[in-house]
C-alpha cells in the first residue's frame, strides 16, 4: 500500500520514551519513531548497523573508545554493527530509526527491550 507518513502527526500520537513505534517498512527494515530523554543503556548490535536521524531536540551518542557524537535536527549518524554505544538526551528528542525487522532496541544488553510496536 502506498501512503505518506506525516512525522509530526505520528510523534503527537505517543508520549512514552525509549519505546520505538513502527510507521513504515522497507524491504526487511522498519522505519521507527522514538521519543527519548535521559540516558539509555550501553549496548551494541552484532548483526546490523543502526541509523539515528534527529528531527527535534539534540542527541549525544556515546561511543566506547571513541569521541561522543552530538546530533541536532536534520543530522544523522550510522553506528556500525558491533560498536558499543549509548544514546543520551538532555531534553525530549525525536528520532527516526531505520532497523531490520528483528532489531531489539537494547541490542546485547541484559535488559528487556522492544522491537517496536506498529502505529496504525
Amino acid at each position: 500500500m502506498i501512503g505518506k507518513v506525516n512525522l509530526q502527526e505520528q510523534f503527537a500520537r505517543f508520549h512514552d520514551y525509549w519505546s520505538p513505534k513502527i510507521v513504515a517498512s522497507v524491504n526487511d527494515y522498519d522505519v521507527k519513531l522514538v521519543k527519548v530523554r535521559g540516558e539509555f543503556v550501553w549496548h551494541q548490535h552484532d548483526e546490523t548497523d543502526e541509523v539515528f536521524l534527529v528531527t527535534a531536540g539534540q542527541l549525544r551518542i556515546q561511543l566506547q573508545d571513541r569521541d561522543d557524537v552530538v546530533l541536532s535536527p536534520g543530522e544523522l549518524l550510522v553506528v556500525p554493527r558491533g560498536v558499543r554505544h549509548r544514546p543520551v538526551a538532555g531534553e525530549e528528542t525525536h528520532l527516526v530509526l531505520l532497523e531490520s525487522h528483528a532489531t531489539v532496541n537494547t541490542g546485547d544488553a541484559q535488559r528487556a527491550g522492544t522491537v517496536g510496536e506498529r502505529l496504525d
